[in-house]
Order: C-alpha cells, then sequence, then structure tokens
C-alpha cells in the first residue's frame, strides 16, 4: 500500500541560491543601466599642468626665427676659362664696382689672338694689292679706251673723205667701200672696249668692297678676342662685399663657372622658413616685430616663395624703415610676425596636450577639482600662447594642458592630493 508523502513548508536551500543567483542579474542589469562604466586612471595632481579657460583678445601672430642676408647677392662668373694667376683682393673685402679680384691666365686664347692677328694682317696685304691691281688695270683700260677712241676719230675722218671723194667719182668704189668697213669695225671694237672698261672697274670695286667688308670683319673678331683677354681679369660687377671665392694659385677655371659673390649691403633681408600649416595665411605685405637691444624693429614680407620642401616654405622680409646699428649677415632674430588683428575670444593656454590629442579633445576638471572627465573640443587659430577654442568650453572651466601621453584612452582621471 502506497504511502503519502508531505511536502515540506518552509525555505529550503535551494532557494537561497536561487535568489542569490536572480539577485546578482538584477544587480548587473542596474549596474549597466544607471553605473558609471567609462575607464578611469589614478593621477598624481602635482605631475601634472592646470590651466584656466579666459576670455581675452587672442592676438593673431606667430613666432619665426629668422637669418639676416644681404638684400641681394651678385654672383661672379668667370667669363673666360684659365688657371688662376694672382689673387688682388680676399674674402670679406669691401669692392668697388670694375675692381680687379683675380686675374686668369689662358695660353690657348692668346694663341688664337695671335692666329687672327696673322689672318688680319694677310687680309690687309690682299686688299691693298687688290687696289694696286685695280689701279694698274684701270689706267691700261683708260688708255686702251683712249687709243680706241682715237683709232675711231680716224677711221671716221677717212671714210667721210673717202665718200665725198666717191660721190665725186673721184676715187674707185672698192677704195670707199673699204674706208667704210674699217669705220665700221673701229667703232665696234671702240664699243667692246668701252664696255671692258666698264666691267672691269665694276668688278674691281666690288672685289674691293668685299674685301673692306671680310677686313672689318676680322677687325671686330680681333677686337671681340681682345676683351676676352681683358675678360681674363674677374672683375667685381657690382659695389659690396665680395662673399664666397673658390679659387686659388694655380686652379684652373672653367668657362661660365661660378667662382664667388659679391653682398650688396646697401640694405639687408631676413630669410625664414615656416610651417605649410600656415602657407594659405602667408601673404606679401604681412608685417612682423622683433626686439634687439630694448628697440623694437619693423619688418613686413617682400617675397613669399612657392616650394615647399620638407614640410616647410620660405620667405623674404625686409626692414620697413631702420635697421640694427650692429646687424650682420648670418645673425639671427626671432620675429613675431602678424597674421591678423586682435579679436575676443575664448583662449586655453598651450601645452603638450595638443600632440596627444591634435586639439580634437581635453581633460576638464569637475567643480570639487579632484577628477578630469575628457570632453570633446573644437580649436581655431593658435599663437605662441593661447588656443583659440571655438566650442566646448567656458571662461573660468579648468583644463590639463600638459601631455597626454600616459593616459592612454583613460575617459575619466581620478586625481590624487
Amino acid at each position: 500500500m502506497d504511502t503519502k508523502i508531505e511536502k515540506k513548508k518552509g525555505i529550503r536551500p535551494k532557494h537561497m541560491g536561487i535568489a542569490a543567483i536572480v539577485g546578482l542579474i538584477l544587480f548587473f542589469v542596474i549596474y549597466l543601466a544607471f553605473g558609471d562604466t567609462s575607464s578611469t586612471l589614478k593621477v598624481e595632481k602635482e605631475k601634472i599642468t592646470i590651466s584656466e579657460v579666459i576670455n581675452d583678445k587672442f592676438n593673431d601672430y606667430i613666432s619665426i626665427s629668422g637669418l639676416v642676408n644681404p638684400i641681394s647677392t651678385v654672383y661672379l662668373d668667370a667669363y673666360e676659362g684659365g688657371r688662376v694667376l694672382e689673387i688682388l683682393i680676399e674674402e670679406g673685402s669691401m669692392v668697388k664696382e670694375g675692381d680687379v679680384i683675380l686675374k686668369l691666365e689662358n695660353r690657348d686664347l692668346y694663341g688664337q689672338i695671335l692666329n687672327s692677328e696673322n689672318i688680319l694682317a694677310t687680309k690687309q696685304n690682299d686688299l691693298r694689292q687688290t687696289q694696286i691691281n685695280f689701279d694698274s688695270k684701270r689706267i691700261s683700260g683708260q688708255r686702251s679706251l683712249l687709243e680706241s677712241e682715237y683709232q675711231l676719230k680716224k677711221a671716221k675722218r677717212n671714210y667721210e673723205q673717202n665718200e665725198s671723194l666717191f660721190n665725186e667719182e673721184l676715187i674707185a668704189k672698192e677704195d670707199y667701200l673699204q674706208a667704210q668697213e674699217n669705220y665700221e669695225l673701229t667703232k665696234k671694237s671702240y664699243e667692246v672696249n668701252k664696255f671692258q672698261t666698264e666691267q672691269d672697274s665694276l668688278l674691281s670695286v666690288t672685289s674691293i668692297i668685299e674685301l673692306s667688308r671680310d677686313l672689318q670683319r676680322m677687325q671686330q673678331t680681333l677686337s671681340m678676342e681682345y676683351e676676352r683677354i681683358d675678360n681674363l681679369n674677374v672683375k667685381a660687377s657690382t659695389d659690396g662685399q665680395l662673399g664666397t671665392l673658390n679659387a686659388e694659385i694655380g686652379k684652373q677655371i672653367a668657362r661660365g663657372q661660378n667662382i664667388g659673390q659679391i653682398n650688396v649691403l646697401t640694405n639687408f633681408k631676413i630669410e625664414s622658413t615656416i610651417d605649410e600649416h600656415y602657407i594659405d595665411r602667408i601673404k606679401k605685405g604681412l608685417s612682423g616685430t622683433f626686439e634687439r637691444d630694448g628697440n623694437i624693429y619693423h619688418l613686413h614680407i617682400k617675397k613669399v616663395y612657392p616650394d615647399v620642401k620638407e614640410g616647410k616654405f620660405k620667405i623674404d622680409m625686409v626692414f620697413a624703415d631702420s635697421a640694427p646699428k650692429n646687424i650682420r649677415t648670418g645673425q639671427s632674430y626671432y620675429i613675431k610676425l602678424q597674421l591678423g588683428e586682435p579679436t575676443e575670444a575664448i583662449l586655453l593656454p598651450r601645452g603638450a596636450f595638443f600632440q596627444s590629442t591634435g586639439g580634437q579633445w581635453v581633460y576638464v576638471i569637475n567643480s570639487s577639482k579632484n577628477f578630469a572627465i575628457k570632453r570633446q573640443v573644437k580649436i581655431g587659430k593658435q599663437n605662441p600662447q593661447y588656443y583659440e577654442i571655438i566650442e566646448g568650453l567656458e571662461p573660468g572651466e579648468q583644463v590639463i594642458t600638459s601631455s597626454y601621453d600616459n593616459f592612454g584612452e583613460t575617459d575619466k582621471l581620478i586625481l590624487n592630493q
């Protein structure tokens, strides 16, 4: 016969286990819904830099370093090649336009000039001989022409006499015809002789003109070669200071080779390189200042070079008024280059955090100053002191501006005293 089993009442151990599991699940759900799941990191307050956000005038400028150079540089090139024979002026000396700096020697050039002189002398002799021949032939032609003219007159007179006698039937017809034929032959001979004399004269004149032109060309060539001899004296093309001089006694210099430069010291310019980040904002005419010996000197941009090399581009600046009295080529100045007019803005002091975040977010200190929360921000312009805050921060808030490299991707920093 079956025995009826009575159900036990009250809390049993398995009930307690189920309740504990349910409680844990509820706590986890509530924590996920309402708890703080952000990552945290404890940092020493003494090891970070905290800066306050302010509202002030934003001075739109950048600081750049510049190198002093002469306002212009004139390069010395060898117009003629040769061996350095003598150096008359040393590097660093002041020169005047036309001063001989060094002398070259070129024996091949000397040989070319000697050969040109010989050719010129030959041309001169040919011209003189042609003129002599022309004069002799002209005189001979004139004599021959005179003789022909005499014979023509004589033949004409004889013909006219025979014609008159023939008409009066005093001479035979044969005598008359011979006189007529002789006159006609003499007349044609005179015309031929006259034509030949004119042609010979024209030919001689043409030959003399051509020889004269050749002689003139040879004289011009020789004159140019004499100039080449003068170009062996390398001269200063302007007033200034002789800079580098790449020449030594006995050194062979090629034609057209650069051997030095002259620095024009009537004024100076300052060359500087700027990060390509500013290339759209740097324009000709922008002003800059620097301080030297308690004085402020003003500059403006004269030229912006278009080429960008290794992330930088180059500018030239000139003095707007006076330059320092002790200015020297090669000196360095630190210049404040003004990019725009001052404007009212929210400002955050510059710091190493920018290299870590690119200016996209910062750690903002809470009011109790015991922790800092990551916040997205938008940064506009910047100068050597401040960043312009466009959005994300308000004046009076405090921000960690030192490096974030050790914080990783932490959302919240716990600040330990």
